[in-house]
């Protein structure tokens, strides 16, 4: 029993000597537990505590919450037309024969809409034939020798051409709507899965893709213009111009929108590849006068070229020219005058602001020039033409301008000279003033006046009746629009007139442009009483 306790006490010591040695380890250990960890542990830690921001999820606040209806409207709308486009891009054209000529039909979206026919490489008619987002594209892709040497050999089937040539465009265009619509449905699907990967929404993009596509189809049908045909825009080279346009006197009594005149032009065109290098003469019209209208050439050479290709290609009766020749009117200048006696037909001119009193007295001398001045009257191919000068010379600094006074009153003179040539039985046919503001004091006394100035063109019908034509510059506005690297485009118009009636039936208005000036661009413009259904004015003899 004594060694019980000393058997205890031992065994307390050796714990105690134990838990001597054991501080260090707890240390240890403290230190391990209290040490702030490393970064990496904290990034290799996941989160105890999920971030507000990450983690909301505002459909869960409000299970009825739209999902932004408009934005997923908008995307498949841009889909939808992005689709359709690229398929009828890619499979939304037809080939079809139209008469001897293989061509290639396909709409295309635009803002216009029209009609635009490309004979390349003579150039392309463009027809103002409806207004809708859709544009109709008409290539022509070769001439079948075969069929065209037929129509050479045997003229006598030209007479039925105009009912194949309605029948074969009839046929491509009712195929051409068929397959745009494949095209358009197809493309809008397709583009429609491979951005949703769901049928459904891909469906959705090619119905609402026939919806538009038949939208704009009731747009065409709505705005159809048939009449457009007799005033197509041609642009391509100047010499083919005339005779893809026609004869303007033929197209005024020879109307028939749906099948003739579609055969002329295919007709035309035929003759266009039939040969180009030797196109034959434009045909001139026994019963129309064909009058070339231009305006301040203001000194530029390139001028006289350009009136000399124009009498040529369009056989011109007779030149009007309403003033501004010059830019500063001195004697040095009248050399550059010279080429009017070579320019083929007669030239009839009347003075501008530009041109001084010894322009006027230099012009009158040169063979084949007619000077109109003071309501005087000249007789030139059948027309009898009035002019008055302009009353103000802008370079002579000397004298004050006398403003828009003046040209009223000398507008009134000229008018005043019309009623009197009238009362002697031989009324005028055409008023020349160089300022539009002279030539509207003639308004009732002349059918057609003739006017510049302003350097762009406009044409206006005036309350009593007579039709001013404002010309643009035939000069381009003169050798300072050159200086400046910017030269305006050079502007004419051919005017034709009847020769028994001396009114006008129709006019081309010619746009000259690019390097060199190569290429054009030719506007064919009928008055109202000439127009299909339009009851004829009275005229006198």
């Amino acid at each position: 029993m004594a060694r019980e306790p000393l058997r205890l006490l031992r065994a307390t010591a050796q714990r105690a000597g134990t838990a001597a040695v054991s501080p260090l380890r707890l240390i240890r250990r403290i230190s391990r537990r209290f040490r702030r960890p490393s970064p990496h542990r904290l990034l290799r830690r996941p989160s105890q505590t999920p971030s507000p921001s990450a983690s909301f999820d505002p459909t869960a606040l409000d299970p009825t919450a739209p999902a932004r209806p408009l934005v997923r409207a908008a995307g498949l709308a841009a889909v939808t037309v992005l689709g359709a486009w690229i398929g009828l891009l890619v499979v939304g054209s037809v080939h079809i024969s139209v008469g001897p000529m293989d061509t290639r039909m396909a709409l295309r979206p635009s803002l216009t809409g029209g009609t635009k026919i490309n004979v390349a490489p003579l150039g392309a008619l463009e027809l103002n034939s409806h207004h809708a987002p859709l544009r109709l594209d008409v290539d022509v892709d070769r001439l079948d020798p075969i069929r065209s040497q037929a129509l050479v050999d045997h003229p006598e089937r030209l007479s039925g051409l105009q009912d194949e040539v309605a029948g074969d465009i009839t046929r491509g265009t009712l195929g051409l709507a068929v397959r745009s619509c494949v095209a358009v449905v197809f493309g809008a699907t397709a583009l429609g899965l491979a951005v949703y990967r769901r049928p459904r929404r891909a469906l959705a993009a090619g119905g609402l893709a026939l919806t538009l596509l038949t939208a704009s189809g009731g747009a065409v049908y709505a705005t159809w213009n048939p009449n457009s045909v007799l005033e197509p825009r041609y642009s391509g080279l100047l010499s083919s111009a005339p005779s893809v346009v026609g004869n303007a006197r033929s197209i005024v009594t020879d109307f028939d929108v749906y099948q003739r005149e579609l055969a002329r032009l295919v007709t035309n065109v035929t003759q266009l590849y039939e040969a180009t290098s030797t196109l034959p003469a434009y045909q001139p019209d026994p019963t129309t006068m064909r009058v070339l209208h231009i305006s301040d050439v203001h000194l530029n050479p390139a001028a006289w070229h350009i009136v000399q290709s124009l009498v040529r290609q369009y056989k011109v009766n007779v030149i009007i020219d309403t003033g501004d020749t010059m830019d500063h009117g001195t004697p040095a200048e009248n050399g550059f005058l010279d080429p009017v006696s070579d320019l083929g037909a007669p030239y009839v001119w009347v003075r501008g602001n530009h041109d001084s009193a010894s322009t006027q007295r230099y012009l009158a001398k040169r063979k084949g020039a007619h000077v109109v001045d003071n309501g005087d009257v000249v007789t030139v191919a059948g027309l009898r033409i009035a002019g008055i000068g302009d009353p103000q010379f802008t370079p002579d600094r000397s004298a004050a301008a006398a403003g828009d006074a003046a040209e009223h009153s000398a507008g009134r003179q000229l008018a005043e000279a019309i009623r009197d040539r009238e009362a002697t039985g031989a009324p005028v046919d055409i008023a020349l003033a160089h300022n539009p503001i002279a030539a509207r004091e003639t308004d009732g006394t002349v059918p057609l006046a003739l006017t510049g100035h302003v350097h762009h063109r406009r044409t206006e019908v005036l309350p009593s009746g007579t039709r001013l034509m404002t010309e643009g510059s035939t000069g381009g506005s003169g050798l300072r629009a050159v200086d400046d690297g910017t030269p305006d485009t050079v502007q004419a118009s051919v005017l034709y007139l009847d020769r028994d009636t001396r009114r006008l039936q129709a006019w081309d208005e010619i746009d000259l442009g690019g390097l060199g000036l190569a290429k054009a661009e030719v506007s064919r413009h009928l008055p109202a009483e000439n127009r299909p259904g339009a009851t004829p004015t009275p005229t006198t003899p």
